[in-house]
């Protein structure tokens, strides 16, 4: 039987068990969902459903279909959520990949990306955006989604399988934390290599050689000496990432069916967590964790929204191109950190940016992240705004109570002149806005780091019900870069139903 049970903050789970068998009489439970409820700020308690049984439940382990022919080599460009949970799928049914990755490995990726904060030289190929694990990797591991795909319970448990913490089959916002993540994507990457698949680091994809409209090659690009090669393939998943903006000219120039799509910029905005805490619980309490906010606006011109809300995080440079200044949000697993943080986000449209090019939206992007770049002193630091400055329209003269966490420096300006005045004033009613159902959001002291422009990819490449591109046979667009998902569990799970589909070609 399944039982709804409500615990203080003081109590432990330990209490769960005497609970159960009290209102049961069963000595076994599992925890289907767990969620905070601080609905009433007078009694904020963690609500439980359990399945309670008389004998030990046990799981039935999954298994896979395995194919009964082998196809002549899938190939698998990009080791993001979506590329690591395809080549793991295709292993599962049999098919040993070859994966691609034009970063460096996530431990490299760490060093390279310190490196940067520090004041060194801009990787263009391995950094925030590029590398193993992808842009999820520093971010925060925050598994919720609003898609409804069944294959979302496989992406949690094999992010369990690979070492994140088994809490996240059951919270009702899981994450795993950045420094966690890290890890799990190193496990993930020796199963393939256990399983006698490859992953070249440090390659990247230059095109598809095709035959009679069909995939019979892909040509590779080898970093670290400078040279082109083939390798031929039945099969090539495109898990490039919202960031490959050279691969998708590539793309483009090849004649691949692409389409632009509408986006979203803004800043990264950081208040004190302890009054994001008190907003939400309205009681100072230790035992809670750090509060989280969604926020949606309809208050401006254009919708305003965050997302990807940090507690206890830090805002970190994410630049992928040199001359360019781009924010992100990270926290570990604790979420310990001295501030929140968000991305606060307007939207933009096709008739904003589109002047007759299918990549119109990648030069709007990129065109504001040099603006910022050259606002921040040509350095790499971040431009920095109080909200307080903000709303007035007067530009910042010294911080208050919030410093900024963004790592590579930041200067003090107005961002009302970065952006096109339809996103600063959608931003500013935004922000008031927000603050009636979230009192303090527009805290004077609060600050905003600009530019937000990484949201989400601003093209798609057009893919048929059989998910191949509808311009090649063999050829299959995947995740966020192609514009199939957005966020770490949409993509992840994208990926397995592209090797599903892939799987499907062999099983007979």
């Amino acid at each position: 039987m399944d039982l709804e049970i409500k615990l203080r903050p003081e109590d432990g789970e330990q209490d769960l068990e005497r609970i159960v068998f009290k209102r049961s009489g069963c000595r076994f439970y599992k925890i289907l969902k767990k969620s905070l409820d601080a609905r009433d700020k007078h009694n904020i308690c963690w609500l439980y459903i359990v399945r309670a049984q008389r004998s030990p439940i046990e799981e039935a382990p999954r298994t896979w279909k395995r194919v009964k022919r082998m196809p002549r080599r899938t190939v698998v460009v990009g080791s993001g959520p979506a590329g690591l949970f395809c080549a793991i799928r295709l292993i599962r049914a049999g098919i040993v990949p070859l994966v691609v990755e034009r970063g460096g490995s996530v431990e490299e990726r760490t060093l390279q990306n310190e490196r940067f904060f520090a004041g060194g030289e801009l990787d263009e190929d391995c950094n925030i955006q590029f590398g193993e694990g992808g842009a999820g990797t520093f971010s925060d591991g925050k598994l919720n989604t609003q898609t409804k795909d069944p294959r979302n319970r496989e992406v949690l448990e094999t992010f369990v399988e690979f070492g994140a913490p088994p809490e996240i089959l059951y919270l009702n916002k899981p994450h795993i934390g950045s420094d966690k993540l890290v890890e799990v994507v190193a496990n993930m990457r020796r199963f393939i290599l256990h399983a006698g698949g490859e992953v070249c680091f440090h390659t990247r994809f230059e095109g598809a050689l095709l035959r009679e409209g069909a995939l019979c090659a892909v040509r590779l690009f080898d970093i670290a000496t400078g040279t082109s090669y083939t390798e031929e393939a039945s099969e090539v998943v495109l898990a490039i990432g919202h960031s490959s903006r050279d691969t998708f000219l590539r793309l483009h120039e090849s004649g691949y069916a692409m389409q632009s799509r509408d986006f979203a910029v803004g800043v990264r905005i950081e208040h004190l967590q302890s009054k994001i805490n008190f907003a939400q619980y309205s009681v100072k309490h230790t035992l809670l964790p750090p509060a989280d906010y969604k926020l949606v606006s309809h208050a401006g011109e254009r919708t305003v929204f965050t997302f990807c809300m940090c507690p206890g995080g830090c805002v970190v440079p994410a630049a992928s191109e040199r001359g360019g200044v781009v924010t992100n949000g990270m926290s570990n697993y604790a979420r310990d950190g001295v501030n929140a943080n968000a991305a606060l986000l307007a939207q933009i449209k096709l008739f904003d940016f589109d002047r007759g090019g299918i990549l119109d939206g990648v030069e709007f992007q990129r065109q504001l992240e040099r603006a910022a770049f050259e606002m921040g002193g040509r350095s790499y630091s971040a431009p920095v705004q109080r909200v307080e400055d903000f709303l007035c329209g007067r530009e910042t003269r010294a911080l208050g109570e919030v410093k900024p966490t963004y790592a590579a420096g930041h200067a003090l300006c107005d961002l009302r002149r970065l952006f096109p005045a339809c996103v600063s004033e959608s931003l500013r009613a935004g922000i008031l806005d927000m603050d009636r159902r979230l009192h303090g959001f527009a805290d004077g002291d609060a600050v905003l780091t600009a530019a937000e422009t990484r949201f989400s990819s601003p093209v798609r490449i057009l893919r048929g019900e059989g998910l191949e591109s509808v311009s090649a046979r063999g050829v299959y667009p995947c995740g966020e870069g192609c514009g199939y998902s957005g966020g770490i569990t949409s993509s992840a799970a994208d990926g397995i139903r592209v090797a599903e589909t892939i799987c499907a070609r062999y099983e007979d």
